[in-house]
């Protein structure tokens, strides 16, 4: 085979790569698309009136999951099967955001963490790496680090809103995913770096907690909470 002929068939190689790739880009784009529609109905629930529509907002946001589905069903047709970590910087970031969409909508459903097997059957893709196109360990760390950030957030919304309860709630929620965090032994940098944040998101869930107590709203909470029994 002449150099020529060599050249003409790695191009040919990375014509087909370059194709798969684009393949992948533009599902990749309308999975980005319905994170962020998914994301603006979540949101609502940081104004005031949205801690009552809490249950109506869950609801749409799993029937945009719906969609979801379908596409990551498009998404796994569009590469060797085998090669899921060839091309899986394309998609990483849109699955941890749908990672943290998914587990926001458990928590406010629930108020409980979601497992990763929960996930990847919200999504529509595997839980175990073996059986093909899945949910990797990184990226629901990742999207759960996202939520923590989010739940701050909501903590000081809530107070805003006059909703004294949530920020407790919140606050021992926060705690326990600290906890179990400290549990494992991070060698990525990059989910290292995200996990160094969760510390400032307790802190600043701390300092809600603090304020209410300060202000004695915290005891009206407990007294409403005793008198509810």
């Amino acid at each position: 085979m002449s150099v020529s002929d060599m050249f003409i068939a790695l191009q040919g190689v990375l014509t087909a790569d370059q194709d798969i790739r684009e393949e992948i880009r533009k599902v990749v784009q309308v999975l980005e698309q319905t994170a962020r529609e998914i994301l603006t109905l979540l949101q609502g629930v940081h104004q005031g009136a949205g801690f009552q529509d809490i249950p109506k907002k869950c609801q749409k946001a799993r029937e945009h999951f719906s969609t979801v589905r379908t596409q990551m069903e498009s998404l796994k047709t569009k590469f060797p099967a085998d090669q899921y970590y060839r091309f899986h910087e394309h998609w990483r970031f849109v699955l941890q955001r749908l990672v943290f969409l998914a587990a926001f909508v458990v928590y406010l459903e629930s108020e409980a963490l979601v497992t990763r097997e929960a996930v990847a059957e919200i999504l529509g893709i595997e839980a175990d790496r073996e059986r093909g196109f899945h949910l990797d360990i990184e990226d629901y760390l990742s999207g759960i680090l996202t939520l923590a950030s989010e739940l701050a957030r909501l903590a000081v919304n809530s107070v805003t809103a006059g909703d004294y309860s949530r920020p407790l709630r919140i606050s021992t929620f926060i705690n326990e995913l600290d906890s179990g965090f400290r549990l494992l032994n991070l060698k990525n940098d990059s989910l290292r770096k995200r996990y160094d944040g969760l510390k400032y998101d307790v802190k600043k869930i701390e300092e809600v907690v603090y304020d209410l107590s300060i202000r004695g709203l915290n005891k009206e909470v407990t007294a409403e909470a005793g008198g509810e029994k």
